[in-house]
C-alpha cells in the first residue's frame, strides 16, 4: 500500500494530477449518471468533439491558456448545442441528426485549425490531455466547475428526476422544461471543457459516461448510482495515474480502458440486467415450466 501511494506522497505533479482527476470524477460523473437515465448518452460523446474547434482558437490565440482554451471550448460545445436544438425546431429532421451533422463539422475544423496552425504533439494535447501536467489554473477550473456543478444539479434535481423516470416530462412543460434542459445541456459542456488538460476532449466523455453506466447494472435507487458512479471514476483515476507513472502507459486512455473493463463484467455478471443473472433466471423458470407441464 504504501509503494502504491508513493508518487502522491513524494511529488508534487502527482499530487496535483490526483486532485485535479477526483475533483473532475465528484463533478463529472453525477452528470453522467442523468444522461444515462435519461438515454442521452450520446450527446456527450457529440458534445466532447463539438468543444474542439473553440478549444483550438482558444490554443492558437493564447498557447496552452486554461481560460482561453476552457471558454473558447464552452462556447463552442454550447453553439453546436444550440444550432442543433434551433435546426430540429425549424425543420423536420431528428435532434440527433442533426447533433451528428453539427458536432462532425466542428470536429473537423478543429482538427483542422490545430493540424494547419500547431502540430502533432499540440494536437494530441488536446484530444488526449496531459493528467501529469496540470497546473494551478487548470485545478482552479475543475474546482470552480465543481461547485457550479453540484449547486446546479441540486436544483434541476426533481425535474430532471422526473425526466429520468417519464422520457420527455421535460418537454411537456413548456419554457421551463427547456430552460432545465439548456441547464442541463451546459453543465455537460462545462464539465467536458473542465477535463480538457487531464484527460482531453475524445476522453473526457469517458469518464462522464462508463461510472453511470457500470453503476446501472448493480444499483437501483438514484443515491447508490450517483455514488457508485463517483466512486468508479475516482478509483479509475487514480488506477490511471499510478499505471502512468509505473508503466509509462498514457494516463487517460488508461483510466478509460479500466472503466472499459470494469464495464465488460458488469454486462456479464452485473446484479441488474447480467448477462450471467439473466441466463440463470431464464434456466430456472424452463426448468419450472417443465415441471409444471409433468
Amino acid at each position: 500500500m504504501t509503494d502504491l501511494l508513493y508518487p502522491f506522497v513524494e511529488f508534487d505533479f502527482m499530487r496535483r494530477a490526483l486532485a485535479g482527476s477526483l475533483i473532475i470524477s465528484l463533478s463529472a460523473a453525477p452528470v453522467g449518471v442523468f444522461m444515462v437515465l435519461r438515454r442521452i448518452s450520446l450527446m456527450g460523446d457529440a458534445l466532447s468533439h463539438a468543444v474542439l474547434p473553440g478549444v483550438a482558437i482558444g490554443y492558437l490565440v493564447a498557447g496552452l491558456s486554461v481560460t482561453a482554451m476552457a471558454l473558447g471550448g464552452l462556447l463552442a460545445g454550447c453553439l453546436v448545442a444550440l444550432a442543433s436544438g434551433l435546426s430540429s425546431r425549424w425543420s423536420t429532421v431528428p435532434e440527433d441528426r442533426n447533433l451528428a451533422a453539427w458536432y462532425l463539422i466542428a470536429l473537423a475544423l478543429g482538427v483542422f485549425l490545430i493540424s494547419v496552425r500547431g502540430g502533432s504533439v499540440d494536437l494530441m494535447h488536446v484530444l488526449f490531455g496531459a493528467a501529469l501536467g496540470l497546473g494551478d489554473a487548470a485545478l482552479v477550473w475543475v474546482g470552480a466547475t465543481a461547485t457550479a456543478t453540484i449547486w446546479v444539479l441540486l436544483m434541476l434535481f426533481r425535474p430532471l428526476v422526473f425526466d429520468s423516470v417519464d422520457p420527455g416530462s421535460l418537454s411537456n412543460q413548456g419554457s421551463w422544461g427547456w430552460v432545465t434542459h439548456g441547464a442541463f445541456v451546459v453543465l455537460i459542456v462545462l464539465n467536458l471543457v473542465a477535463g480538457l488538460h487531464a484527460m482531453g476532449t475524445l476522453m473526457a466523455v469517458g469518464l462522464m459516461i462508463l461510472p453511470g453506466t457500470i453503476a446501472s447494472y448493480w444499483c437501483q435507487r438514484l443515491d447508490s448510482l450517483l455514488v457508485m458512479a463517483v466512486a468508479l471514476a475516482g478509483l479509475a483515476s487514480v488506477a490511471g495515474l499510478l499505471g502512468s507513472f509505473y508503466a509509462d502507459w498514457p494516463t487517460s486512455p488508461t483510466v478509460i480502458l479500466g472503466l472499459g473493463i470494469a464495464y465488460l463484467l458488469s454486462v456479464l455478471l452485473g446484479r441488474r440486467q447480467g448477462l450471467v443473472r439473466a441466463l440463470w433466471f431464464r434456466a430456472v423458470q424452463t426448468k419450472q415450466s417443465k415441471e409444471l407441464r409433468k
